[in-house]
């Protein structure tokens, strides 16, 4: 599970601007958002870095 829609929600970030920099879809980015997939680690790490954000704060805690 991650916590990349709260990290948007805390930041208000929309999900097409996120999609629009890692060159992700929009679709692509709503699954991870609504935690239907999950991104692979290098896109997690890039989503962080567009977010300036630890790596560790996209991860739930379980």
């Amino acid at each position: 599970m991650n916590r990349i829609k709260e990290v948007l929600q805390q930041k208000g970030i929309k999900q097409t601007w996120l999609a629009e920099k890692p060159g992700k879809s929009y679709n692509m980015v709503n699954d991870y958002v609504q935690n239907r997939q999950q991104p692979r680690l290098e896109v997690l790490f890039e989503i962080a870095e567009i977010l300036e954000v630890n790596p560790k704060d996209l991860i739930k805690d379980k």
